[in-house]
């Protein structure tokens, strides 16, 4: 596993990406040598027209991220990924058509084009295969054994098992009790190994690279000796939470202690990392405003001309350290709306939602006049989702951990608004809690700027919205 941008991420992808950008390029460098009434050295360097062929590349790397082929690497069908990857190379010859007509100096010879674009339809797609096949499906470095009957480690066996990218062969578990005890694993099918008390044996029979301990008593329960000589053996011992955090990419609230929190020396937010999102927060939502102001004054007229009312609907939710403030959005709702239901979730379909706000939800233009918040300092590009002062109380009366989420500014957008759907139920809100907890924890520049680029993917897809 590799961290970036305080996120993990498994080195099988960092090495496909690496490798299909080397592979694109050479598929356009190679083109140079058949199409070109030049010198390719010269063309491409001394005319220094090789940035070009970097744009180029730099535009099919992007068009196979936003279609999921980053994230998702299981091959469901060889016909979808060739599609999938003609998707790409026709994206990004229109955006460099487009580029051409602002600046001709960007076009690429012709014949380049066309045999480079060929050459990458027909070798992208193979290359996938044969990765799937030889190294992501063959080569899984990572040998685990689980120690005990956590219910987290079900559920994290059943994410890591439905992506081989990770590198991990999970060969059983011990169980903590007796031998007829209930297996948590058996989605997962996972091979129970014995119990506990087995663990040398097992561990010198199977050997394991890795060992998960996820014991739902450990009070004179956890084989520490065995664990320590194990541990000084060379196989890597981990808390099955921590696994949970790299797999999940969210806190586990199920299997966190107060203490956990309390004495924790990586748990964000760190006063520096606050006051530098404060800085480029108010940057960009000030450039945002100027930015975007033609878009904003076109969707100001829409919704003022779709049903009576207001253009701007201002609503009362928490902020940092449980400051109310007011939000404002593009109204999307008829006016008194709430009138009747009081507070209440939005749902598919919600029929108190105007046609034109339909379209501005989807598009998430209904929250553009949030960055006057940003500005003011109420919130922060990046954060939590903001709630309303009846839903915090509720839910904080409900789910453990619930007010902890104030402890950093709300944001337009943040780590579970591109992680998990728009929801409107208890264990929606419980997972995004999770999810809030991991950039609570993690909280960097770093972190925001990743989440800043991934949401404009889930705006262009028009994903979660509701």
């Amino acid at each position: 596993m590799i961290r970036l941008f305080r996120v993990f991420i498994p080195a099988t992808v960092v090495a496909l990406l690496i490798s299909e950008i080397i592979l694109v390029l050479g598929c356009y460098s190679l083109a140079s040598l058949f199409t070109l009434g030049t010198d390719p050295v010269f063309y491409l360097f001394e005319e220094g027209n090789y940035w070009k062929i970097l744009l180029v590349t730099a535009c099919i790397i992007l068009a196979l991220y936003f279609q999921d082929l980053y994230s998702e690497l299981r091959i469901v069908s060889r016909i979808l990924l060739v599609q999938q990857v003609c998707l790409a190379v026709g994206c990004a010859l229109l955006m460099l058509a487009l580029a051409g007509y602002l600046n001709p100096d960007l076009l690429v010879s012709r014949w380049l084009m066309i045999a480079g674009s060929l050459l990458v339809v027909l070798v992208v797609p193979l290359w996938r295969v044969a990765y799937w096949n030889c190294v992501i499906v063959t080569l899984r470095s990572e040998r685990v054994l689980l120690l005990g009957n956590s219910s987290i480690l079900g559920e994290v066996i059943s994410h890591l098992a439905d992506r081989p990218q990770f590198g991990y062969t999970v060969i059983g578990y011990l169980h903590e009790h007796s031998a007829n005890s209930q297996n948590p694993h058996c989605a997962s099918c996972v091979p129970c190994l014995g119990s506990i008390d087995d663990l040398r044996r097992v561990c010198q029979d199977r050997k394991p690279t890795r060992i998960v301990v996820g014991m739902a008593e450990r009070r004179n329960r956890l084989p520490v000796q065995e664990l320590l000589e194990i541990r000084f053996g060379g196989v890597i011992i981990e808390d099955a939470a921590d696994t949970y955090e790299m797999a999940m990419r969210r806190v586990s609230s199920r299997s966190i202690q107060p203490s956990q929190l309390i004495f924790s020396s990586e748990l964000g937010p760190r006063p520096h990392a606050l006051a530098i999102q404060n800085f480029y927060s108010f940057v960009m939502g000030l450039i945002g405003l100027i930015v975007l102001s033609p878009l904003m004054l076109i969707a100001g007229v829409a919704v003022k001309l779709s049903s009576p009312g207001p253009v701007l609907y201002g609503q009362r939710r928490v902020g940092m350290g449980g400051r109310v403030f007011t939000l404002y959005k593009f109204r999307s709702m008829y006016v008194d709306a709430e009138a009747r239901s009081g507070a209440v979730w939005a749902k598919v379909g919600d029929p108190r939602i105007t046609w034109v706000g339909r379209w501005l939800r989807k598009l998430r233009l209904d929250e553009l006049p949030q960055l006057w918040n940003v500005v003011k300092g109420d919130m922060a590009i990046v954060g939590p989702r903001p709630e309303r002062p009846e839903f915090v109380d509720l839910l904080a009366h409900q789910i453990p951990y619930y007010r902890q989420r104030l402890a950093v500014k709300p944001g337009i957008t943040g780590w579970a608004q591109i992680n998990h759907k728009y929801g409107d139920t208890e264990l929606d809100a419980m997972i995004k809690l999770e999810y809030d907890l991991y950039y609570i924890k993690n909280v960097a520049a770093a972190l925001d700027f990743y989440i800043i680029f991934h949401t404009l993917k889930v705006m262009l897809l028009t994903r979660g919205a509701q």
